[in-house]
């Protein structure tokens, strides 16, 4: 079988997390698959001359579509020339054998897209702050819920993902309107996106594969009480959206079992430990569950009302390039 093209596409949006994005795109140009490295910039015109003249030789280019995270991916495939396209977070650096787990799970058959393992990489002053193992969603990484080893799931992490990308063309890319724009934490684009899939070709696999891993930073502020409850509102809110686009029953298969099975048992467990942390995780487990269906509840009665549009930005032209 002849070894796939892969484009490894990195979208940024902050200079905040400059060092990161090297971090991240250093690792993707390491990567012995990889036959391309795209960046995308998402309407941040100083990031893009910053990133364009500290990578004169990757197409460094800004986001063509609405701004967000979706159009910013769907603008990396659109000029990806790559049988299969590759999606590394910008906080995210990549293991040395990333790319090779993930094309040698598109190999088996039907497996159409592929998401790995993200780990979380915690800030030395706070260590993990509230969350337990179960709620590691909540920063963009692999959570207890998830397989121990290798097999078919319903989505993958947005952060560590690959599709070939002649079915992400089919399927009509990342849709707006969900999914993260700029700090507003939404998410679930990339589940839509797999259930999409999924609908319009039965019979097609999506594979999760562990050994295929990433470091995913988690900055200060994400490792509050704060953060934990305003991610889960938002996460309702993302899966309201889900729900209305492509059913609840698909939406909310998985959820089913985590929210019944899953975090009982780790309330359980914190309850447990109180005295060792276990209180403030434990705390952090309830915050999740009513915040993730007071945000749900809202979204299905005031749908994207809730959600605040972001604030226009000035055009960037793509020509624009520094020496």
């Amino acid at each position: 079988m002849t070894q796939p093209t892969v484009a490894v596409v990195i979208c940024a949006y902050t200079q905040q997390r400059w060092g990161d994005l090297q971090d991240a795109v250093e690792s993707a140009k390491r990567q012995p698959e990889a036959t391309e490295v795209i960046v995308v910039i998402d309407h941040e015109p100083e990031l893009l001359l910053r990133a364009q003249a500290r990578w004169p030789e990757l197409r460094v280019v800004p986001n063509a579509e609405d701004r967000g995270l979706s159009g910013a991916r769907n603008t990396g495939v659109a000029l990806a020339e790559a049988d299969v396209v590759a999606f590394l977070d910008d906080d995210a650096t990549a293991d040395g054998d990333w790319l090779a787990h993930m094309v040698e799970a598109l190999a088996l058959p039907d497996v159409v897209g592929v998401g790995g393992r993200a780990t979380p990489s915690w800030p030395t002053a706070t260590g993990a702050g509230p969350y337990p193992d179960e709620l590691l969603w909540i920063v963009g990484c692999s959570y207890a819920g998830l397989p121990a080893e290798a097999a078919d799931v319903r989505n993958v992490i947005g952060s560590s993902m690959a599709f070939r990308r002649d079915v992400v063309l089919a399927a009509g890319g990342f849709r707006s309107g969900i999914g993260r724009v700029g700090n507003q934490p939404l998410g679930c684009e990339e589940t839509e996106l797999c259930i999409r899939i999924a609908q319009q070709q039965p019979g097609s696999r999506i594979r999760y594969e562990p050994r295929s891993n990433v470091s995913h930073r988690v900055s200060p502020d994400r490792v509050t009480m704060r953060y934990v409850r305003r991610r889960s509102y938002y996460e309702g809110i993302s899966k309201a959206v889900l729900s209305r686009r492509v059913g609840a029953r698909d939406s909310l298969s998985s959820e089913s079992t985590y929210l019944t099975r899953v975090l009982p048992r780790a309330l359980v467990r914190e309850l447990g430990a109180l005295g060792r942390g276990g209180g403030t995780r434990a705390v952090a487990i309830v915050s999740t569950v009513v915040g993730t269906v007071l945000g749900y509840g809202i979204g299905r009665v005031f749908g994207s009302v809730v959600v605040r549009a972001p604030a226009p930005v000035a055009p960037v032209r793509e020509s624009v390039r520094t020496s």
